[in-house]
C-alpha cells in the first residue's frame, strides 16, 4: 500500500526533513512554550525538579542475567527505565520554563544512557546471535527496547542539541553517535530481523514491526543528516510497514487486543502522520478504508467505564490514549473516533493534568489538549460491530447507552499474535458491570513467549468460556479454528454462532460443537450448545470465568452479583452438576483488572450420551423464586 503511494523517486521528490520542525515548537520559540496551560507548566516543572538529585542508574550484569535465571525480565527494565522516565521529566521540565535551569542534570543522564552498554532489554536480547545473558556490545540490536529508547534521545537532541553545545559540542556529538550506532546503522544495514518481514517468509506481522518503524522514521527525521540515508531508510520502513498493514485483516480489529492498538494500529497512525508530514501531505493512506477500520476498532472495543474487550494478551481495564485516539479519528475524520477521544479527555480529568506517556504522546497532549477538551465528548455505546475475517461479534440492548446487556463473542483461529486458546468464548456484561469475563494475561515472563505458554493458566481454554471436551482443551495453532460462523442482528436480537470442534485435538472425539450466543435485547442472554461425540467419557464441562459473586439459589438457577447488579442463570439441573471453583488473582496486573479472588464456573454434564443440547439463559434477577 505504501509503495504504491510513492516510488522511490516520488518519494525523494516530495521529502523535505525540516517539515518535521513545523511539528512542535522550537526550545528555543519561549513564546510558543510560553503559551502551555499553566497547569501543565507547573506539573511539568515539578516532576523536573524531582529529578534534579536524581542518582543515574547503572544496569548491572546481574539484573540481565536474571531473565535466564528465573524469567524475570522487569528487575532490568525498571531499573533502566528510571533513568529514561527522569531524562524525559528533565526534558518537558526545560521546555516548559526555558531559563536552563535542567540543563546540566538533563547532560548528566544524557551522558549516562551513552555510557550504558546496551539499549536493548533482557528479554529481547536473544536476537543477538550470541544468544539471551548479556548483550554483546559488537552486536547492537533493534528491538522495542532500543526503539523506545533511541526515540527518546532522539527527541531530547533534537530539543536540546544547540543547548548543549554551548556546554560542551561533544555532548550532542556523542548522543547523536550512540543513536546512530545502536539503533540506525543496524536499522539500514540488516533485513533478518523478524520484525522486519523483509525475508520473504510468510510470518506473523504485529506491533513490533510498526512500532519499531516508527522509531525508525523518528530518528531519521530528527537525527540523521545525510539525505540519501534518509531516503533509503524511509523508503525500507515503508517497505517494512506495508507488510504489517497487509498482515491486517480487511476488518480493522487488532487482533493482539485493544492494549496493544496503541502499538499496534494506533503506532500506525503514529508512523502515517509522521511519514505524511515528512512529504508534505503526498503520501497520504489515511483515505484508506483498511487504515479507517483499524483506527475505529478501538472503538468497537470498548465496553463502559474504563472496560475495554480483552481478547488476547489484554488487561480488562485500559486507559485510553486520549490524544492518540482524538488526533487518529481527526486525520479519518471520524466523529465517533474524535468524541471519545474527548470523552477519555474528560474521564481522566485532561484539563487538570496531562497523564504519563511517551515523549511524543506528552508532545501531542500538550499542544492538541485544548482542542481535544472542547471537542464534543460521546462515549462510543454501538450497538452492534461485526469483524468477519478476525471474528469479533459485539452487540448490546441498545446504542449510545451502557445499561442492559452487552455481550461479545469470538471465533478465529488459536495462532493470532499473542494468542489464548479461545476460540467460542465470551464476555457479558450488564449495566456496564462484568458477569463473564476474559481473565486476560499476567505480567510477563520469560515463559510468555517460549514453548511454555500455554502451560500458563490464563493461556488455556479451561480458564476462558469454552468448553472442556471429554477432558481434553483446545489446541495451539492456526488449523485449530472456528468453522461456520455466522453473526446476525436486527432490532430486538443479535446472535452469534460457530462451530468450535476444531478447535480441539483428535482426543476430544468431537465430531461437531455448535456454540451460540443470542441477545434478546432488553430480555435476555442465552448459551446454547449443541454437540455431537465420537464417544462421552464423562468428562465434559462448560467452563465460564466470572468476578461476580455466584450464589446457588436452588437447583436450576445461580445469581451473579457485582455492585448493584444482579442477574440469574437457568439451567436444567438434570443435565449439570454445578461447581463453584475460586481462582486466586495475585498477579499484580491482573489485580488492576479483578479482585484476588475470581470463580470458574464448572457445568459438568451427567450423562453419557453422545449427542445433546445445552441451554444457559440469563436475565435480571427478579425477587423471590
Amino acid at each position: 500500500m505504501l509503495i504504491h503511494a510513492a516510488t522511490a523517486a516520488q518519494l525523494s521528490t516530495h521529502f523535505d526533513p525540516a517539515t518535521v520542525n513545523a511539528l512542535y515548537p522550537a526550545y528555543e520559540n519561549r513564546k510558543a512554550w510560553d503559551s502551555i496551560a499553566p497547569a501543565y507548566r507547573h506539573q511539568l516543572i515539578s516532576q523536573g525538579e524531582e529529578a534534579l538529585d536524581y542518582k543515574w542508574q547503572v544496569v548491572p550484569a546481574s539484573v540481565y542475567l536474571e531473565f535466564v535465571r528465573t524469567g524475570e525480565r522487569y528487575v532490568m527494565e525498571d531499573l533502566f527505565n528510571q533513568n529514561l522516565n527522569a531524562i524525559k521529566k528533565l526534558a518537558f521540565a526545560e521546555l516548559a520554563e526555558g531559563r536552563k535551569r535542567f540543563i546540566p542534570q538533563l547532560i548528566n543522564g544524557v551522558w549516562a544512557m551513552c555510557e550504558i552498554t546496551s539499549w536493548s532489554i533482557s528479554a529481547s536480547i536473544g536476537l543477538q546471535k550470541k544468544g539471551a545473558g548479556l548483550p554483546d556490545v559488537e552486536e547492537p540490536i533493534v528491538e522495542l527496547g532500543a526503539g523506545i529508547t533511541a526515540n527518546a534521545m532522539a527527541w531530547t537532541y533534537h530539543f536540546f542539541k544547540k543547548a548543549f553545545a554551548e556546554v560542551n559540542p561533544l555532548i550532542a556529538s556523542r548522543l547523536k553517535l550512540e543513536i546512530t550506532r545502536r539503533f540506525l546503522t543496524p536499522y539500514y544495514t540488516r533485513n533478518d530481523f523478524w520484525w522486519m518481514a523483509l525475508d520473504g517468509r510468510p510470518r506473523m506481522v504485529n506491533n513490533w514491526n510498526v512500532w519499531l518503524n516508527y522509531n525508525a522514521l523518528t530518528c531519521l527525521l530528527l537525527v540523521e543528516d545525510d539525505r540519501q540515508k534518509q531516503l533509503d531508510g524511509i523508503y525500507k520502513s515503508m517497505r517494512s510497514v506495508d507488510q504489517f498493514i497487509n498482515y491486517y485483516k480487511n476488518d480493522g480489529a487488532c487482533e493482539e487486543g485493544p492494549a496493544y492498538w496503541s502499538h499496534a494500529g494506533g503506532m500506525l497512525y503514529n508512523y502515517l502522520a509522521l511519514l505524511k508530514q515528512a512529504t508534505g501531505g503526498f503520501v497520504n493512506l489515511f483515505d484508506s478504508t483498511l487504515i479507517r477500520n483499524i483506527g475505529s476498532y478501538i472503538c468497537k472495543a470498548y465496553i463502559d467505564s474504563n472496560y475495554y474487550l480483552n481478547y488476547a494478551d489484554a488487561s480488562a481495564r485500559l486507559r485510553g490514549d486520549v490524544g492518540l485516539i482524538y488526533q487518529f479519528g481527526k486525520a479519518l475524520q471520524d466523529k465517533s473516533m474524535t468524541s471519545f477521544g474527548a470523552y477519555l479527555a474528560r474521564q481522566q480529568h485532561l484539563a487538570d493534568s496531562l497523564p504519563a506517556d511517551t515523549y511524543y504522546g506528552m508532545l501531542r497532549h500538550l499542544f492538541s489538549a485544548g482542542e481535544i477538551l472542547a471537542a464534543t465528548a460521546q462515549p462510543p455505546y454501538l450497538r452492534d460491530a461485526w469483524m468477519p475475517e478476525t471474528g469479533i461479534a459485539v452487540a448490546r440492548d441498545e446504542a449510545g447507552t451502557a445499561k442492559g446487556f452487552y455481550f461479545s463473542a469470538l471465533a478465529g483461529h488459536n495462532d493470532e499474535s499473542h494468542n489464548h486458546n479461545d476460540v467460542g468464548t465470551c464476555v457479558l456484561f450488564y449495566n456496564g458491570q462484568p458477569i463473564l469475563i476474559d481473565v486476560g494475561n499476567e505480567t510477563y515472563n520469560r515463559q510468555t513467549f517460549s514453548a511454555e505458554r500455554y502451560s500458563i493458566w490464563t493461556m488455556r481454554s479451561a480458564y476462558h468460556n469454552v468448553p472442556l471436551i471429554n477432558g481434553v482443551e483446545q489446541k495451539e495453532g492456526k488449523r485449530f479454528a472456528a468453522t461456520a460462523v455466522q453473526f446476525h442482528s436486527s432490532a430486538t436480537q443479535a446472535s452469534f454462532t460457530a462451530d468450535i470442534a476444531a478447535a480441539y485435538p483428535e482426543a476430544a472425539a468431537v465430531k461437531k460443537w455448535k456454540r451460540s450466543y443470542e441477545l434478546k435485547r432488553k430480555k435476555s442472554f442465552l448459551i446454547s450448545d449443541q454437540y455431537s461425540l465420537i464417544t462421552n467419557n464423562g468428562k465434559t464441562e462448560l467452563h465460564f470465568m466470572t468476578s461476580a459473586q455466584v450464589q446457588v439459589v436452588k437447583d436450576g438457577l445461580l445469581r451473579f452479583t457485582i455492585g448493584e447488579v444482579s442477574l440469574d442463570m437457568t439451567y436444567s439441573p438434570k443435565l449439570f452438576q454445578v461447581k463453584l471453583e475460586p481462582v486466586e488473582v495475585n498477579d499484580k496486573k491482573l489485580l488492576q483488572s479483578w479482585p484476588p479472588v475470581i470463580t470458574r464456573l464448572v457445568l459438568q454434564l451427567t450423562n453419557t450420551q453422545t449427542e445433546g443440547n445445552t441451554e444457559l439463559l440469563f436475565r435480571p434477577s427478579k425477587q423471590p423464586y
